[in-house]
């Protein structure tokens, strides 16, 4: 997926879920409080959806590769005080 295009499933989905909260306590829990407890449930599991959609990343990001590089092996050896 695309940045703006992850972005765009991100606020769809935290819109869903702040629309689902209000349904639930301002309109349906005069009717049911468990459909109102449901659905908060379902609101529940929205936003670490949404966030793990919102980091993904394509399948020609590839930061694991390492490559042998020696600036890269330098800075390691700095990092852990290496000289």
């Amino acid at each position: 997926m695309k940045s703006l295009r992850r972005r765009h499933v991100y606020f769809a989905l935290m819109g869903t879920c702040l629309v689902i909260i209000l349904l639930a306590w301002n309109l349906v829990r005069f009717w049911s409080v468990t459909a109102a407890v449901v659905m908060s449930g379902v609101a529940m599991v929205i936003p670490p959806v949404a966030a793990i959609i919102a980091n993904s990343r394509g399948p020609d990001f590839h930061w694991w590769d390492e490559e042998d590089d020696p600036q890269d092996q330098n800075w390691w050896d700095q990092w852990d005080d290496k000289d």
